[in-house]
């Protein structure tokens, strides 16, 4: 029972806002009236309070069970006490014109009122609480500091006695399960606009939202967030522990079909007077499951800042997040949670992000270290895919860039690259690849690939196995860590070389140091580069075979060098091998077989 009066106003009347707006799903109800309950929670008055009034003209409720006057107070605000009516209500229509919810909040002294007027507002064939469509003509909001206009929004198979549930306002009579709020969700798109900046707003859609009960009240929610409020930064250990807990139950009880959404555009001024532009042409944000938070999928983004800057990405995509972590270490936690715990489960509250995608990105922006210059690149693709956590660090790594085509100013000032357009490249255009796992029962990490190309220049490639990978290398604790990363040991490992223009431009480059023309200094390196491969590799068996695939791949004969290096006994070369290598090189080459091709 709500005892404090401002507070019972300001649940009713955002209750009913969010019944009239049908509970988008990337806003979704956060009550709900249970058994077991959290601790108490003392409900603090803001400082501040909203002053918030509802007109309702007329309403037309034909066939209803429910009279005149409850339905008039249900879409005044006042759900609290007339819940249960609602959640069984039965009517053939009921028919509301218009609805306007005018509000006044003062912060810092300043008063923002402010005015919400829903249009048309019909449920349609309802048995007992189900409403076989549930329609609103548009929305109108008018503000001291804004105004928007939204379109039509509607959803079939409208469970209102559901979205109660969610609310805490009737009893969930135990319920655990997912059952759907509603289907067929649109909504029109509309615009919205303030001094500064306007904004339109693409159409929405989404086929189903589906929910359980969680397990806290909307009353204690909000005496939550008071009680936050009214302790600042150091809340204390038990309200913070009650606050999280809320949170990561949220967290796993709703789920829903994909949302699409038709984007939005928007122009304005900034703090600076300068007239930007942004746009996005459509989004989609994958269906939500319990603990995983969904993807999200965005097309044509467009970014200008007046003369000064332009931004485009043809395709930006978030990958989902999975939550069941931190959910589960919260959910394990004491009832009141110190500060220790959170430097104690640092790891543990990693959550597992899939990484991100981008497409077609294109930059034309000022070149800050260069006066007058501006920067200008752009990117075919680039993508981070990070799985298999464990302890919060992901073992599967995968991350990929192609063509990012980087322009040469002709008027650079710096000595290397007035040398690439000397030799008449007038852009750059790299890509790269880093691809490993880790097995861990086999306690290896597989570099697949290590990557870097240029186009018209040249691509180097690494593979490897990595051995002595155990899972304390993923551990808690930094010194355990250290630890294991020095008893890392490399197994194999593969370099290879493919030139497609690379030793061309080194030779050249070398050449016009010395005033020689490169034909001839391409033997000349070769010859010095196979004594070198000898010299280093001076009893190995296998160093006459090397040398002469060095000297090819640099005397122009062969285009494709690779060298496989694999150690003579497990678990590999270590870390230690490699520093007494730097007194005596001789000492690692006996541990290794090394074997060379074109």
């Amino acid at each position: 029972m709500l005892t404090n009066a401002s507070t019972k106003r300001r649940l009713g009347a955002l209750a009913a806002a969010c019944l009239l707006g049908l509970a988008l799903p990337t806003s979704p109800a956060l009550a709900q009236k249970t058994k077991t309950k959290p601790a108490p929670v003392t409900e603090a008055s803001p400082s501040a309070p909203a002053t918030v009034s509802v007109d309702i003209p007329t309403i037309d409720a034909v066939d209803a069970n429910i009279d005149d006057a409850t339905l008039r107070a249900i879409f005044s605000g006042d759900l609290v006490d007339n819940a249960e009516a609602l959640a069984g209500l039965t009517a053939t229509s009921i028919t509301i014109p218009q609805i306007t919810l005018n509000s006044a909040i003062t912060v810092d002294g300043e008063t923002v009122e402010s005015a919400v007027i829903f249009e048309d507002i019909v449920f349609d064939s309802i048995v007992e609480g189900v409403a076989q469509t549930i329609t609103m003509s548009g929305i109108d909001l008018t503000t001291s500091e804004a105004n928007g206009e939204f379109g039509a929004i509607s959803a079939s198979q409208f469970d209102i006695a559901a979205l109660l549930r969610l609310y805490g306002m009737i009893d969930d009579a135990g319920q655990t399960e997912m059952t759907t709020v509603y289907t067929d969700f649109s909504f029109d798109g509309g615009s919205f606009a303030t001094p500064e900046f306007a904004c339109t707003l693409g159409a929405a859609s989404a086929a189903e939202f589906r929910a359980r009960p969680i397990n806290a009240s909307f009353a204690q929610i909000m005496g939550l967030s008071d009680a936050l409020e009214a302790q600042g930064d150091a809340p204390s250990p038990e309200l913070l522990g009650q606050a999280l807990r809320i949170y990561v139950d949220i967290l796993t009880a709703f789920e829903s079909s994909p949302v699409e959404f038709e984007g939005f555009d928007c122009a304005g001024t900034d703090d600076d007077d300068t007239a930007f532009a942004f746009s996005v042409a459509g989004m989609t944000m994958g269906g939500m499951s319990p603990g995983i938070y969904p993807s999200v999928d965005i097309t044509g983004v467009d970014l200008q800042i007046g003369e000064d800057g332009a931004i485009s990405i043809g395709a930006l995509s978030f990958k989902p997040i999975d939550l069941s972590a931190p959910i589960a270490a919260i959910q394990a936690a004491p009832d009141a949670i110190e500060e220790s715990w959170f430097a104690e489960n640092a790891r543990a509250l990693i959550p597992g992000f899939a990484g991100f995608s981008v497409g077609d990105l294109a930059i034309d922006i000022p070149d800050t270290d260069t006066p007058d210059a501006r920067l200008v690149a752009t990117i075919e693709g680039f993508d981070l895919t990070l799985a298999d956590y464990f302890n919060g660090i992901p073992t599967t790594l995968n991350a990929s860039a192609s063509h990012f085509v980087l322009d040469i100013p002709a008027d650079t000032s710096d000595e290397q690259l007035q040398t690439l357009l000397g030799l008449g490249l007038v852009s750059i255009d790299a890509g790269f690849v880093v691809d490993a796992e880790w097995d861990q029962s086999a306690s290896t990490i597989a570099v697949n690939e290590v990557s870097v190309s240029g186009a018209d220049l040249a691509t180097i490639t690494v593979a490897g196995t990595v051995n002595n990978a155990t899972e304390a290398l993923f551990g808690s604790s930094e010194s355990v860590m250290t630890a294991a990363a020095m008893g890392l040991a490399l197994g194999d490992l593969r370099l290879q070389i493919s030139d497609t223009g690379l030793t061309e431009i080194i030779l050249a480059i070398a050449a016009a140091e010395q005033g020689a023309d490169p034909a001839t200094m391409r033997p000349v390196f070769a010859g010095l580069a196979e004594g070198a491969v000898i010299g280093l590799l001076a009893g190995a068996a296998e160093a006459q075979d090397v040398a002469k695939a060095v000297s090819a791949f640099i005397g122009g004969a062969a285009s494709t060098l690779t060298l496989d290096l694999t150690a003579n006994q497990l678990p590999g070369i270590g870390l230690f091998d490699v520093m007494a290598a730097q007194e005596n090189p001789a000492a690692l080459l006996s541990k290794v077989t090394i074997e060379a091709s074109n």
